[in-house]
């Protein structure tokens, strides 16, 4: 009931109540007048009155009206105005209405018009004012971001831009190209995307890696550093070998405050060195055999000078051929080996080395022994003026694996680390694997040098000496035989201490063409890692297909086709999709080629499931996902479990479970019907790919009607939807 229905019922009442009291009172005065008057006396009062009696009522009849009438004139200029204004303000303040009040009303009412006018228009200028500034900054972002792109497209290296968690938030094309290269496997043409938004940089680049270059920059920011920073080398799965260089990105708080952790996310510089390597190296073989040739013809050069020492030969021209290749042998022999040494460092800078403070190696040191190796480890004593020029991803992997061996095959319960000046050598410095007791044979530490590394059960393919020479060092072993106990040393270089410039700077995100970015990805956390607690608006998606010789995948129809698109953020991202035929070694009826249009002539030669699941199971890594009858799709990804060795755990959603909880009236949830219902076209029906965007859109329709019905999270979606009568279809 509107505002102005409930005043008139007010009013009603209002005039009810006041005839009621004017009925009332004039007979409570007769009564009481009555009451005093004798029985003869009231006799000649109503013989007096008989005849007039049809006058009170209309009397009071009249009266009556008079008062309705100024009751009304009352309202309408005090009450009326005040009710109405109200309901005007609330219009304008609700509705989002411009407009001016008209005056109306008592003098009061009508001020009170006027200035609630001149609040509208204060409002709407200020709202007029705030537009034009967030214009204003849209036009500036957006310039920003076209200078962005435009320098990103430029740039000759892969950037990645990634939060805390490893989640991509930007890629340049350049990074794309490159990851995708990485992913190639022999026989697949489609690869499996290795980066995308949403994505984890994990499924490219070792955990521990990433984790040691920021622990060092974590390291450089306490110390003040402008400008920390830290690379590493590495090599893919595809034989690639990658410079990577990381720079951080600062955490600011809304205050702008610095934040509790110094970092937001980190930016990843990629460079592939692999030609580059494999150019060096060739250099290298070239050289080192020209110098074990040179080192052969000056032994047989000195063989000759023997030969001319003959007592025939005057004694005179003997001494001095002798001398002249004596001296030139001398000469060669020192440019040989100047060349050898210039040579064998050329070599060890492939791998980059990093000016570190040897007390924080020792302090990270210790805590990966005690968590890699499992062995309990303390500091024995370190020289804390020492700065070390290593690459200390290998070197603490060498440490980790010695550690472990030694708990693993001597029992060693716990082990010391000492790092110290070499007062032989004025630029190396020694670190000690200390432990008491237990003697071990030179040959048992000349196995563990050699033998391939494994830290923490990951094997790794460099071994103890590999690291060595890394550093242009050296390793041994040794006993303190006084005080019981033994060492492996290494020998390491050391660097002057590093000088850091002063002052502040904040890095943002690299620059290039951000093509694919979304910096909301910024929000999540390592506190998310349960998916079924996390909202539907803010999960990473694949949203797949299949396309199959029949529809009895327990009979042995097999896929022909698969195709899958990502959504991150509730956004379609339609260029990062998977899309690959599949030979499925066996006919295709003639009533499937009339529906999914794939002939066998398609599939001749294509990769056959075996190779193909792999790069898809890396696609969806880390994901939801989605399909329509899922149970169909899924069905025949678990069939393949056994010749594969993949296995799809991934949570799952059903559009066709999870339309029939939205709609649970209507009658058909046919992929078809439910586009339809939602306004979207269908293109590329019956194709992996077309299927795959077709469901993704339908995906996007259905979490805001699901978050109206309260179903907001994983978990929660996946339980609403097995009780729908659906979920019990089985394939």
């Amino acid at each position: 009931m509107s505002g102005h229905r409930r005043f008139d019922r007010r009013l009603w009442m209002l005039m009810a109540a006041v005839a009621a009291v004017s009925l009332a009172w004039p007979l409570l005065a007769v009564v009481m007048v009555g009451s005093t008057l004798e029985a003869a006396q009231r006799s000649q009062l109503w013989a007096l009155l008989d005849e007039r009696l049809a006058l009170i009522p209309l009397a009071w009849g009249m009266g009556m009206v008079a008062v309705v009438w100024l009751l009304q004139r009352w309202f309408e200029h005090w009450v009326t105005p005040s009710v109405q204004l109200a309901e005007e303000a609330q219009v304008l303040l609700k509705a989002d209405v411009v407009r001016p009040l008209q005056p109306r009303g008592s003098a009061e009412t009508r001020e009170m018009v006027r200035l609630l006018n001149a609040l509208v228009e204060q409002r709407e200028s200020l709202r007029q004012t705030m537009d034009e500034r967030v214009r204003e900054a849209a036009r500036d972002i957006e310039q920003e971001r076209q200078r962005l792109a435009a320098l990103m497209s430029e740039l000759a290296q892969s950037v990645v831009v990634c939060n805390l968690d490893g989640r991509i938030l930007l890629y340049n094309n350049r990074a794309r190209l490159q990851f995708r290269a990485m992913s190639q496997a022999p026989g697949v043409a489609g690869g499996a995307e290795l980066i995308g938004l949403g994505r984890s940089i994990y499924a490219a680049f070792d955990r521990r890696l990433i984790s040691h270059a920021l622990d060092h920059i974590r390291r450089r920011m306490d110390r003040g550093a402008s400008q920390p920073a830290a690379q590493f080398v590495t090599s893919t799965a595809a034989g690639q070998l990658l410079r990577v260089q990381m720079a951080p990105v600062r955490a600011v708080d809304d205050d702008q405050t610095p934040a509790d952790d110094p970092l937001a996310g980190f930016v990843l510089v990629l460079d592939n060195i692999t030609r580059e390597f494999e150019a060096e190296a060739i250099k290298d073989r070239l050289l080192l055999g020209l110098t074990e040739r040179s080192r052969a013809s000056l032994a047989s050069l000195q063989a000759a000078l023997d030969m001319l020492d003959y007592p025939d030969l005057d004694a005179s021209m003997r001494e001095r051929f002798l001398g002249v290749i004596r001296d030139e042998t001398r000469v060669l022999s020192q440019r040989v080996g100047q060349l050898t040494s210039e040579s064998a460092g050329a070599l060890l800078t492939h791998w980059p080395r990093e000016e570190m403070l040897g007390q924080d190696f020792v302090s990270v040191a210790l805590r990966q022994i005690g968590d890699l190796a499992g062995v309990p480890a303390s500091a024995d004593a370190v020289d804390d003026s020492l700065w070390l020029h290593i690459e200390s991803f290998s070197l603490l992997q060498a440490l980790c694996y010695l550690a472990h061996r030694l708990s693993d095959e001597f029992g060693v319960r716990v082990v010391q680390l000492r790092l110290m000046r070499d007062l032989a050598v004025h630029d190396k410095a020694h670190l000690d694997l200390m432990w008491s007791g237990h003697a071990m044979s030179t040959e048992t530490v000349m196995s563990w040098e050699l033998d391939p590394m494994t830290v923490g059960g990951v094997p790794a393919a460099l071994t103890v000496r590999d690291v060595v020479e890394r550093h242009d060092g050296a390793f041994w072993f040794e006993r303190e035989r006084q005080r019981h106990r033994a060492f492996f040393r290494f020998l390491l270089p050391t660097v002057t201490p590093p000088q850091e410039p002063g002052g502040d700077s904040v890095l943002l995100p690299g620059d290039g063409r951000p093509e694919y970015y979304d910096f909301d990805l910024f929000k999540t956390t390592a506190q998310t890692l349960n998916l079924d607690d996390r909202p539907l608006t803010g999960l990473t998606y694949t949203v797949f297909d299949t396309e199959t010789t029949g529809l009895n995948p327990s009979q042995g129809d097999q896929i022909i086709q698969i195709g899958a698109v990502r959504m991150v953020n509730q956004k379609l991202l339609r260029q990062e999709c998977f899309e690959q035929l599949v030979d499925p070694r066996r006919p295709i009826p003639e009533q499937g080629m009339a529906i999914h249009g794939i002939r066998p002539e398609m599939v001749k030669g294509q990769p056959t499931i075996e190779q193909v699941l792999p790069a898809f199971h890396a696609f969806a890594h880390d994901t939801v996902l989605v399909a329509h009858n899922a149970a169909f799709d899924m069905r025949f990804l678990q069939l393949q479990e056994g010749s594969t060795g993949l296995v799809f755990d991934h949570p799952v959603l059903d559009t066709l479970l999870l339309s029939a909880l939205v709609h649970p009236n209507q009658d058909s949830h046919r992929l078809e019907a439910i586009a339809e219902r939602f306004g979207i076209p269908v293109v590329g029906r019956h194709t992996a790919l077309g299927d795959a965007l077709v469901t993704a859109e339908v995906m996007r329709r259905l979490i805001p009607l699901l978050a109206e019905r309260g179903i907001r999270t994983l978990g929660q979606a996946r339980e609403a939807a097995q009780k729908t009568m659906y979920a019990r279809l089985k394939y």
